[in-house]
């Protein structure tokens, strides 16, 4: 089988490749022991172009394993200090989709912030906490925390269920995750964090698009992907009929 078949392309020129990731598989590797979404990307490259030797790949951006979405890479060093660079100042649009749990099953809890409104932000302060491989929620002015900023807009509800749109206006470890969670309401199937389902290798955590400045031309790029077939399974009811 090609490696081409292994991926779901989504944009590529000279110089940007990007994916829809599957949930379920690293970003990129640490100890060599995992395959990797990079390792997957660098040999369908060097099977396309034919290519001898180490293909350059360049990381500009992770996604965590059990997350799907849009990734992208560089296909040249210059591309990668110039993309890297714009995530880095925030220059990239994120575009996440979540499907998270009610605070309390069945009806709205006024603690929640899109129980009052159907788009808000959430503003927290976040530090890891390395022992247990979490990252919390904590006060202002503790020792190593750092601000988070998410933009939250409602598309659905059923079920006990609540759909959102969520664009991140930092990008810290974990971050949707964790602001969600600690509002009561978890990521579908995120058991670190508090889920009382389980969704395959997954999370329903979905990075939906990325609009960025091409680093050559300067031209803006949307790249959007779909959710995984596993979402229009679990929950059909809830994407069927969107609120927005």
């Amino acid at each position: 089988m090609s490696f081409a078949d292994s991926l779901d392309i989504l944009y590529e020129d000279n110089h940007c490749l990007a994916l829809n990731k599957p949930a379920g598989w690293p970003t990129t590797h640490f100890d060599g022991k995992d395959e990797t979404v990079d390792r997957l990307a660098k040999a369908y490259l060097a099977e396309k172009y034919a290519k001898p030797g180490n293909v350059f790949l360049g990381v500009v951006h992770r996604l965590d394993k059990p997350v799907s979405g849009v990734l992208l890479f560089a296909r040249t060093s210059k591309a990668a200090a110039r993309l890297s660079e714009q995530f880095r100042d925030g220059a990239v649009e994120k575009q996440y989709w979540a499907v998270v749990e009610d605070a309390v099953s069945g009806r709205r809890d006024p603690q929640v912030p899109w129980a009052a409104a159907d788009a808000g932000s959430l503003e927290d302060h976040l530090k890891k906490n390395e022992p247990n491989a979490r990252v919390e929620v904590v006060p202002a002015d503790t020792p190593g925390a750092r601000f988070a900023r998410l933009l939250f807009t409602v598309r659905g509800r059923h079920g006990g269920l609540t759909w959102l749109d969520l664009r991140p206006h930092t990008g810290r470890k974990h971050q949707l995750r964790v602001q969600l969670a600690s509002r009561g309401c978890p990521v579908y199937g995120d058991l670190r964090y508090g889920s009382d389902h389980t969704f395959g290798h997954a999370i329903a955590l979905h990075a939906r698009s990325l609009t960025f400045l091409h680093p050559t031309t300067r031209e803006q790029v949307t790249v959007t992907a779909e959710v995984p077939k596993l979402w229009r399974g679990r929950f059909a009811h809830l994407l069927a009929n969107p609120e927005r």
